[in-house]
């Protein structure tokens, strides 16, 4: 069966799933854990148990975002770094 995603704020993809797939299955498919994103149908969440029975499917991401470089460089927190008096002042 043919799907289309669309992973809210980042566009639309055909997928050709296996006739039995769930929408974990799916949200595997675009690149995510069932558990950092929801499948959405006419707007409403679907279990991610339930096979997949619509032609047009919205993810909307859970989790999003992180540092890939560890964290900010200074203690900055404009840049992400602690507030005066937190951990890094504490020394």
């Amino acid at each position: 069966m043919n799907v289309s995603v669309e992973v809210v704020g980042e566009g639309t993809t055909e997928y050709d799933l296996p006739d039995d797939a769930t929408y974990a299955d799916l949200i595997r498919e675009a690149g995510y854990h069932p558990q950092e994103a929801s499948a959405l149908v006419d707007g409403s969440p679907v279990p991610g148990d339930r096979v997949v029975d619509a032609d047009e499917v919205r993810l909307l991401r859970l989790i999003k975002g992180g540092s890939a470089e560890g964290g900010p460089t200074n203690g900055d927190p404009a840049e992400g770094g602690p507030a005066e008096g937190g951990p890094a002042n504490d020394a």
